[in-house]
């Protein structure tokens, strides 16, 4: 556990018109018209790639595939670049992981995180802003099982590379599972029972989840993404054994020893539909999700300028 820093006078960071509606579009494209995208349904699992890669180019990037086979069939992670003015060889990473479990047509988990990812390049291709860092949107597949930390996970064999060609990645944000919302009394859980001493029993929160070595950026991005959104943000720099608290894409990274942070609204701690058939649109907070949205373009923008 850890304190998110201070509370800095607030001033709401502006939304692009329409990013509510485009971002449950997203959601829908992945979780309904394309459905359960993995290794195992590869012509899902492509058009979800291509959906990505489309809306990249209409945002008018150039689309890099780093592409690697798992039992036989091509896996794509996608990376777009907006480079730094002042200090370009400094990285901030923001990705998200597009498949799904063959269980779920994964609209949160995680098609919020890639409607959110699709929003912020958007929202960053519009800034035009002279951001001093190198910020690279990147999406990642195969991290659901059975690849989940394993040298088959997208996000293990993108930052293995990374680490391999001496890339300075300043600090990464893994949006993972962020569109689930509830004022219910006893709707979050924790995986340990120290937790209920220090957060809330409400799952009405988005949470910032870090190791003790990237606790620096997570105080960073708490505090700027306080003074963007009122919606509540709680953090905690932890030990990565607890679980949750390395499940997902950051842990990669960790592993290779860049700072990162998860984004999360804390998925089967709270999330009932986790990993279900019924993880479907219609469970999304579409005006929640822009709020952590707008809370991320703080922290992004924040970051890049550092």
């Amino acid at each position: 556990m850890t304190d998110c820093g201070s509370h800095p006078a607030r001033q709401n960071e502006p939304l692009a018109l329409g990013a509510t509606d485009r971002l449950r579009e997203h959601v829908v494209m992945l979780a309904d018209r394309i459905g359960p995208r993995h290794v195992f349904a590869p012509r899902a699992l492509e058009a979800a790639a291509n959906y990505i890669e489309s809306q990249w180019q209409q945002q008018g990037y150039r689309v890099t595939r780093q592409t690697y086979e798992v039992e036989g069939v091509p896996c794509h992670n996608l990376e777009i670049n907006l480079t730094g003015h002042t200090r370009a060889l400094d990285v901030v990473v923001i990705g998200a992981h597009y498949d799904s479990i063959p269980e779920s047509p994964g609209a949160n988990d995680n098609g919020s995180g890639v409607a959110v990812l699709l929003e912020l390049s958007r929202w960053a291709a519009a800034e035009r802003a002279p951001w001093k860092r190198t910020v690279r949107f990147v999406a990642f597949v195969n991290e659901e099982p059975p690849w989940f930390q394993t040298e088959q996970m997208g996000s293990r064999v993108y930052a293995r590379a990374c680490r391999e060609a001496g890339q300075n990645i300043v600090a990464m944000l893994s949006l993972e599972t962020m569109g689930y919302f509830s004022d219910e009394p006893g709707s979050q859980q924790f995986p340990n029972p120290l937790f209920y001493l220090f957060y809330p029993r409400r799952g009405n929160f988005i949470g910032l989840v870090s190791n003790f070595a990237s606790r620096p950026l997570l105080q960073t991005a708490s505090r700027a993404f306080r003074s963007a959104t009122e919606l509540p943000v709680e953090c905690c720099a932890t030990f990565a054994a607890i679980p949750g608290v390395d499940w997902s894409d950051h842990g990669s990274f960790w592993r290779e020893g860049y700072r990162a942070i998860m984004v999360t609204d804390t998925a089967p701690y709270r999330y009932p539909h986790y990993h279900r058939m019924s993880d479907t649109p219609d469970k999304i907070d579409y005006v929640k999700l822009a709020e952590v949205m707008r809370g991320l373009q703080r922290v992004i923008r924040t970051l890049a300028n550092e």
